[in-house]
């Protein structure tokens, strides 16, 4: 898909806003590289994903998935036989856990419906086929469990031996206390020390000795004060006592390597199981962010159709406000393959085009769509868009000249599986050779069976899309009584500009105003009178209708009344 175009259609946000509801970090770089795919199938596939996933937060809410973590090369280190920390060790067995709350809610109250045996059968077949082939490791989960407390502390219960070091251990530190603490106790020493505490120098016993005395304490100074007046002394009568604590320190220690170690290795066998699972907890992940962004969106899926037709019907776009947004429908592709947008400025044109766009780019990503889902799309093979005035300083081209460059591009790539969006065809440069190019170029790529969408103020172009088969007008909806755009698009009728009723209603003088249109050709002044007629018989057809449907409705209501009396 052209990248050009999904910078100006805004699909790196849509991509940026799903990455944000993925919790692991490969699922959000794995988001991060989504592109719009070019295969019906493989279309429909990824969409049955959000679907699925879908019906599963309405019905039970998001998959427990909490915080992965990244494990795949913790494990490929482990298989290796590198021994892992115990912070690595934690992280692994977090994502067991997660396994296995995820099979557990896969598994548990999941919706089914009757297959076309009559049997039952899973109603999520994706989600079901993916709870099957996850793997819990149960034991491997209790031995980590078990062993470990903290990313820097080993449980006593992790090995017999272990336990049996550290009662040694703690006998010891016991034995040399009470020692020490009879050594400080007795006069005689008292008036050799600082103070009568016991303190820890180096994983050593020690005393706090004066400088002075240090021919009274025989012993080994491990330490002194920063003043020079106290040395730590750990006396000789414990030196033997302290070596013998060392010595069960060094063996817990190695009793810990040995239980990371064995602990990895089980790791490291259980490789294929581990990563199978965790590429299926990514997938989830993935598929769960489909659906939350769909549920945020109010988004529904569109009806993905080989052909040419397309068919948008109440679609909104995704970054404008739900609340305020007005619905956008139109067709392309059945009696027309290029529609003429034309309407004042701020009226909802571009906006159109972009929404069409980046519609049919996140369908075409597996996205559901803020639209009906009687939605219709077909499958581009590209989409191209030349919106906004992109003035190049770098290139000292001018509007046109940008503009024209970007539609040069277009018109060599374009083929009867794009579809083609160009904003304002035709601007920034002669009125009259400006209409006659763009009239060239929606020529040029009806013939190479582009479906497009143009948006103008030209009337030449008006007038060209009444006359030329396979193209159709439309017009944004403008309120000349409040000077704001209503955004509603009408299919069949050119708009007006309004660019004289809009100075009039700001108080252009009318002299000034009828010089005005002295300037503009007779014809020109017709056509844009007849467009301003039906646009008003338009508004009194639609009051109408209006009214006539609210007659049917209290003559409904009156009857019911009637009939219950």
């Amino acid at each position: 898909m052209d990248k050009k175009t999904e910078g100006l259609l805004g699909f790196e946000n849509i991509i940026k806003m799903l990455s944000d509801e993925a919790v692991s970090e490969a699922a959000k770089a794995r988001i991060l590289r989504f592109k719009p795919r070019t295969e019906l199938r493989e279309i429909r596939r990824l969409l049955a994903e959000t679907s699925e996933a879908y019906e599963l937060i309405m019905r039970k809410g998001s998959i427990p998935l909490g915080q992965l973590y990244e494990i795949d090369g913790l494990v490929r280190m482990a298989a290796k036989g590198r021994s892992l920390t115990m912070r690595q060790l934690l992280q692994v067995l977090y994502n067991l856990r997660v396994t296995q709350d995820v099979r557990r809610f896969l598994t548990t109250d999941m919706p089914i419906k009757e297959g076309r045996d009559g049997r039952s059968e899973p109603a999520l077949p994706m989600l079901s086929e993916i709870a099957d082939v996850l793997e819990p490791i149960q034991g491997l989960a209790e031995d980590i469990d078990r062993s470990i407390l903290s990313e820097e502390e080993m449980s006593d219960n992790a090995s017999p031996e272990l336990k049996d070091i550290r009662r040694r251990i703690a006998r010891q530190n016991e034995s040399i206390r009470e020692r020490l603490n009879r050594m400080v106790s007795s006069k005689t020493m008292q008036s050799y020390l600082q103070d009568a505490i016991v303190t820890l120098r180096d994983g050593r016993y020690c005393v706090p000795v004066k400088q002075e005395a240090r021919a009274q304490v025989p012993g080994i100074v491990h330490d002194q004060s920063g003043s020079g007046a106290t040395l730590f002394i750990e006396p000789q009568a414990v030196v033997e006592m302290n070596n013998e604590l060392r010595e069960l320190e060094i063996a817990e220690r190695a009793e810990i390597d040995r239980i990371l170690t064995e602990l990895s290795l089980s790791v490291g066998g259980c490789k294929n199981t581990i990563l199978n699972n965790q590429k299926l907890l990514v997938l989830l992940d993935i598929m769960n962010a489909k659906g939350r962004l769909a549920v945020n969106m109010k988004a529904a899926p569109p009806r993905m159709k080989e052909g040419r037709e397309l068919k948008l019907v109440r679609a909104r776009h995704p970054m404008l406000d739900p609340k305020k947004a007005v619905p956008l429908s139109l067709e392309l592709g059945k009696d027309y393959d290029t529609l003429v947008i034309t309407g004042p400025n701020t009226g909802g044109k571009t906006v159109a085009l972009k929404t069409l766009g980046l519609l049919s780019m996140m369908a075409q990503t597996g996205l559901f769509i803020p639209a009906s889902d009687e939605t219709e799309l077909p499958v581009f093979n590209e989409i191209f868009a030349d919106i906004g005035d992109e003035q190049s300083i770098e290139q000292s081209l001018s509007t046109f000249s940008s503009h024209m460059t970007g539609i040069v591009r277009i018109i060599e790539k374009a083929d009867e599986g794009s579809l083609v969006l160009l904003d304002e065809l035709g601007a920034g440069t002669d009125p009259g050779e400006g209409a006659a190019l763009a009239i060239a170029v929606l020529e040029e790529l009806a013939e190479k069976g582009a479906r497009i969408l143009a948006t103008t103020h030209y009337t030449e172009l008006k007038k060209y899309a009444i006359q030329k088969e396979r193209v159709e007008n439309a017009s944004m909806h403008f309120d000349i009584e409040t000077l704001s755009p209503t955004y509603q698009l009408s299919v069949g009728v050119p708009g007006s500009s309004k660019a004289f009723a809009i100075a009039r209603k700001l108080g252009l003088g009318e002299k000034v105003l009828s010089r005005a249109e002295g300037f503009l050709e007779a014809g020109d002044i017709a056509f844009e009178e007849v467009v301003t007629a039906i646009e008003q018989d338009r508004k009194k057809a639609a009051e109408g209708l209006a009214e006539a449907e609210r007659l049917r409705l209290a003559a409904e209501e009156d009857k019911k009344e009637l009939e219950r009396r």
